[in-house]
């Protein structure tokens, strides 16, 4: 399967559950069944209410399970202010521009922009080792997102063993519990 198919599933499996999400989901299961048909699974199981209660405790609560990925390498320090910077440049060199409330290392926006230019591919496999903690920090919380980060990496080339010891002796960010306050461009 084309992997533009599986970041553009990808894209709308990792946005929260909501109406819309749920909507959604007969498409996902004709383009996608194969790669994501356990999460699906999971997620029916689930139902609306307890999968976006999953959400907010993975995604909003954990900082391990952070989809804004910069957070991995940068935390919130100027140097992350910097990353967003370059990452929308990257968006807008490409003719692909950000709705204002969107970050550029949000993973949906980025899981978007790589099923729609083939820029975002770069983009996606140069946060890898990114990829993997999250694929990791999910796997070990049992989550069924889990099963969607997997799939995204499957469609990437395999890892390289600097991407892998990236990936298994982070510098930043690997701490559990909530997200620090935003901090980026405020003087201390």
């Amino acid at each position: 399967m084309n992997s533009t198919v599986i970041w553009q599933a990808a894209a709308h499996l990792l946005a929260y559950p909501d109406e819309r999400f749920w909507r959604r989901l007969p498409l996902i299961r004709d383009a996608a069944e194969p790669h994501f048909g356990a999460f699906l699974a999971r997620a029916t199981d689930l139902g609306p209410g307890e999968l976006a209660a999953h959400y907010v405790e993975t995604f909003d609560l954990h900082r391990r399970c952070c989809l804004h990925l910069t957070h991995y390498t940068d935390d919130d320090t100027r140097r992350r202010g910097r990353s967003l910077a370059a990452l929308r440049q990257r968006y807008h060199a490409a003719g692909w521009e950000l709705m204002d409330d969107e970050l550029p290392d949000f993973l949906p926006v980025m899981l978007e922009f790589a099923a729609l230019d083939p820029a975002g591919a770069t983009v996606l496999k140069e946060h890898r080792p990114e990829l993997e903690l999250l694929l990791t920090a999910l796997s070990d919380r049992d989550s069924p997102y889990a099963y969607v980060i997997g799939a995204v990496c499957a469609a990437l080339p395999p890892i390289t063993a600097d991407e892998l010891l990236q990936a298994t002796c982070p510098t930043q960010g690997s701490q559990d519990g909530p997200p620090p306050p935003e901090m980026v461009g405020v003087d201390s």
